[in-house]
């Protein structure tokens, strides 16, 4: 109970979970599309509402918060990780900014402003945020692959492994196969390394759905979220499972 507490008293925490239960709401709704349920599609739309107002109060402050982690990533060592990491900071810094502005509108502070421009800007924002963390995933995964590659004792496990499969006839079967072992094998080796991948792939379809780049429909959206949430959520509760640098 103690570390629910400490959880849940975070802003970050609370902002996990406001995201989980407004996508959670999203997929609902879409799932109840087709049900005579008016009057419970009414009250998960209006709560979805409320999780996403509740969201933009709670990152008020991420931008700053963006960048001095921006800062701290210019100094890795790692020319790749630093520049993907810097990109995806910079980027997440303009598209709380441009979050703020929404939430500023939202609440009359501002009047003047156009709120899909600004919209679509903070979905570009997110994107390559988005994206620049993919790739740092992608990154690290080839450097576990290469690494697992040179280890003897791997090599014989998956050379038994391959000797188990069936024989077939095409040669780029095997090679595939082989493939496919080893980069299951290095993100079950690195489980924080595997729920970040899973979590920003996820995360891609939100924005490349606003930005039009690839139609899919709130269902999927919905789904995406709450997955890219509940991993959100299961880092912060659970340091160990959260990727480093």
């Amino acid at each position: 109970m103690a570390a629910l507490i400490n959880f849940t008293n975070q802003s970050q925490g609370r902002d996990r979970i406001f995201r989980a239960t407004q996508y959670a709401c999203a997929l609902s709704v879409y799932l109840l599309r087709n049900k005579e349920r008016p009057d419970l599609v009414e009250k998960l739309k209006s709560l979805e509402v409320s999780m996403s107002t509740g969201r933009k109060l709670f990152r008020l402050g991420n931008t700053i918060n963006s960048i001095e982690a921006a800062k701290r990533t210019m100094q890795l060592s790692d020319r790749v990780l630093c520049l993907c990491l810097t990109v995806a900071n910079i980027n997440r810094a303009l598209y709380f900014a441009c979050d703020n502005v929404l939430w500023a509108r939202s609440v009359g502070l501002i009047r003047d402003i156009n709120k899909e421009r600004w919209s679509l800007n903070a979905s570009r924002c997110y994107f390559l945020s988005i994206v620049m963390s993919l790739t740092r995933d992608v990154y690290i995964v080839s450097q576990l692959m290469v690494q697992k590659v040179r280890d003897k004792r791997f090599r014989q496990k998956m050379d038994q492994h391959l000797s188990e499969s069936p024989e077939i006839a095409e040669p780029i079967i095997p090679q595939l196969d082989a493939f496919l072992f080893l980069l299951l094998e290095s993100l079950r080796s690195q489980p924080a390394v595997a729920l970040d991948t899973l979590k920003n792939i996820c995360d891609l379809f939100i924005p490349l759905d606003k930005l039009g780049l690839y139609q899919s429909n709130a269902g999927v959206v919905g789904f995406c979220g709450l997955v890219s949430s509940v991993i959100g959520i299961l880092t912060l509760a659970q340091p160990k499972l959260r990727i480093t640098p």
